[in-house]
């Protein structure tokens, strides 16, 4: 299984990375800023709770684990009619009128696949207002789904036990209890100090919600939980968690519209 959407900071070529200093063994998994989902579907818990604030990004995995086949017919049905500019602002439209009136359905899920393949640089963005707002990217045809991912996606949600929440981070932990495993991947750091925080959700994730997550990560280490943790490698990270292991390494940001950003450093920080 793979992911559905091209997601900023998504982990896909950070997987082998990540599989090799995962946990032996562990309770019940825990991943509470889900975005595209690619360690959830390469590790496959049987039993994980996973969550994120972007109501939309929510939506969509429960619509895949109970209306798979509906997502698969509606995007084919978008994909049939070429897409040019027009017919990509229509389609935006329609999304950001979901938006709005907080419809969060099958359709809902389907337009949110489909922009994400047709919109440039596959980067999703909302504004202060909580409206997708990234433009056209050009792309008039082809499959924007690979149909036999998205029914084992969709049939792994239904057979393991996966909750699916939508809330802040330290309540989606709630339930964490020792020798369960956390994998943290927040909104990242700016690279720069003059640059802004990532915020692909309305209210943004600025310096004191890592700080609350660094206050988190410490409560959930003296639990007894298993926790692992990806972020830029900046100085604010580093000393956020100067006192656990860090692994560094070298990324490529393909999500980038400037080439010469495409290349950056990040940690991952273990507690074990």
């Amino acid at each position: 299984m793979t992911p559905v959407l091209k997601w900023a900071g998504g982990k896909s070529q950070l997987l082998p990375a990540i599989q090799a200093m995962v946990p032996a063994g562990y309770g019940r998994y825990f991943e509470p800023f889900i975005g595209g989902a690619s360690v959830l579907l390469a590790l496959a818990p049987k039993n994980a709770v996973i969550n994120d604030v972007n109501m939309q990004l929510i939506n969509l995995y429960r619509q895949i684990k109970h209306s798979s086949g509906e997502i698969i017919d509606i995007i084919n049905r978008l994909d049939a009619a070429d897409c040019n500019k027009e017919y990509y602002y229509l389609m935006r439209d329609k999304y950001n009128l979901k938006i709005t009136n907080n419809i969060l359905d099958a359709e809902c899920a389907a337009l949110m696949i489909w922009l994400n393949k047709h919109c440039f640089n596959g980067l999703y963005r909302v504004n202060r207002k909580g409206v997708f707002n990234v433009p056209y990217n050009n792309k008039v045809r082809g499959k924007s789904i690979d149909e036999a991912n998205i029914r084992a996606i969709g049939e792994y949600l239904n057979q393991a036990d996966v909750s699916i929440n939508c809330m802040d981070f330290e309540d989606a932990c709630s339930e964490v209890k020792p020798g369960d495993f956390v994998y943290f991947d927040s909104p990242y750091v700016p690279e720069s100090e003059t640059a802004d925080f990532t915020a692909y959700a309305q209210t943004g994730f600025g310096l004191s919600e890592h700080e609350r997550l660094a206050r988190l990560f410490k409560r959930l280490d003296k639990m007894g939980a298993r926790l692992m943790l990806s972020n830029n490698d900046v100085d604010l990270v580093r000393s956020l968690y100067k006192d656990y292991h860090l692994t560094h390494l070298d990324v490529k940001r393909m999500i980038n519209c400037d080439a010469s950003r495409r290349t950056g450093k990040e940690v991952i920080v273990t507690n074990y």
